[in-house]
């Protein structure tokens, strides 16, 4: 016989704002899904802060008794919910991006975000494994975002779970605007052929893509997304242009500004609900800004086997390129700068090893600048 569970699925402006005003938002929202019947609430990524590549990161990140944390403990318990969300977690000298799964009687699981996207790797590191939440619900799986892309994490739950929870807060950086000081403006159709792959990529994963693989593991899923638009500074401006050079040498005329390059975009939506088939139930239009959606799943009794062949990826190879090698080796040196000048000279321990990947890196970029000219001369002849 099947259970059935009621979920609601926050969507939050993804603006930055203080944690105080952001917890006030994030309770009025899980507050009213309570109230609908929703017994799992699910807050999107970073719910605490919003999205943007700001220094102001690495001094928000909190402890496990911070005040992030200690809401979502006192919210389960006041509402009788488990409450799910994700924030910037100081822990072991290093800084996580967690996604907590709190029961209402404090019981909490955490599961880290394994692949921190591209220009997020200078505001937290990523941890390798899995978490099956064994809660009264049933056994909930958990991933953050970016991870989504990654068929490896969701071949690791199939046949351990009862359902997906995702929580994720995704700008369109497929299909952003880059922004110079002098007025000057790059679509992503404007850096090269490689980049040109990645057009509309976030879109796909945060639609089909998670539909198929929840489909594949034969369990419902409930994904969480933010809200609006961003204006962000690019962090690393300058040696993001130059990693992408090699393909799109005409963006040379660019580089004096680069270190003050800005990008804004729209967020993705994907703030969903999705039955064990792949069906979204019920999903949140980007245009109904915050708010939240209520559904009702049937679990299994036994967490079922996965459904033949796994889908593949509906992202182009390039952007696993740079999302999860160019770019995190970038940022490595602006994560270990900015979280020992808020917390300390120990934290980021790792910093020989990043050193030795950064020369490994830096071989790899000049090979790569090398095959992109030889291509270039060929192209011309």
């Amino acid at each position: 016989m099947a259970r059935t569970l009621t979920i609601g699925a926050v969507q939050m402006d993804a603006s930055p704002a203080p944690t105080s005003i952001r917890l006030g938002h994030a309770q009025r929202l899980v507050e009213q899904a309570a109230a609908a019947g929703a017994r799992l609430v699910v807050l999107p990524e970073l719910f605490n802060l919003g999205y943007a590549y700001s220094d102001d990161n690495y001094a928000r990140a909190e402890t496990a008794d911070g005040p992030t944390v200690a809401w979502m403990r006192q919210t389960a318990a006041r509402l009788g919910v488990h409450l799910a969300g994700s924030l910037l977690l100081l822990d072991d000298a290093e800084v996580y991006n967690s996604l907590l799964l709190v029961a209402p009687d404090g019981r909490t699981w955490r599961y880290d975000k394994n692949y921190p996207w591209g220009w997020e790797r200078g505001y937290f590191r990523g941890r390798r494994g899995t978490v099956v939440a064994d809660t009264d619900l049933g056994r909930l799986g958990m991933l953050i975002c970016w991870d989504t892309a990654h068929r490896d994490l969701w071949q690791q739950y199939a046949g351990n779970v009862d359902l997906m929870l995702i929580s994720s807060c995704p700008p369109d950086v497929s299909n952003p605007t880059y922004q110079f000081p002098d007025g000057r403006q790059l679509t992503i159709d404007q850096l090269g052929p490689l980049m040109a792959t990645t057009k509309g990529s976030g879109r796909k994963l945060f639609g089909d893509m998670i539909n198929e693989q929840t489909a594949w593991l034969n369990v419902p899923a409930v994904n969480t997304v933010g809200a609006g638009d961003i204006t962000t500074a690019v962090p690393r401006g300058l040696a993001t242009l130059l990693a992408i050079m090699p393909t799109a040498p005409w963006l040379l005329r660019y580089l004096p500004q680069a270190h003050q390059l800005r990008m804004s975009c729209d967020m993705i939506q994907g703030c969903k609900v999705v039955d064990a088939e792949g069906h979204a139930l019920t999903e949140m239009a980007q245009e109904q800004g915050e708010g939240f959606t209520v559904a009702e799943v049937a679990l299994a009794d036994a967490p079922p086997l996965p459904r033949g062949a796994q889908p593949p990826s509906r992202v182009p190879a390039f952007a696993y390129l740079s999302s999860d090698i160019i770019l995190p080796w970038l940022m490595g040196p602006i994560y270990r700068r900015g979280v020992r000048r808020a917390w300390g000279g120990h934290m980021a321990p790792g910093a020989e090893r990043m050193r030795l990947w950064a020369g490994a890196a830096g071989i790899l970029v000049a090979f790569g600048l090398a095959i992109g000219l030889l291509v270039r001369r060929r192209a011309a002849g």
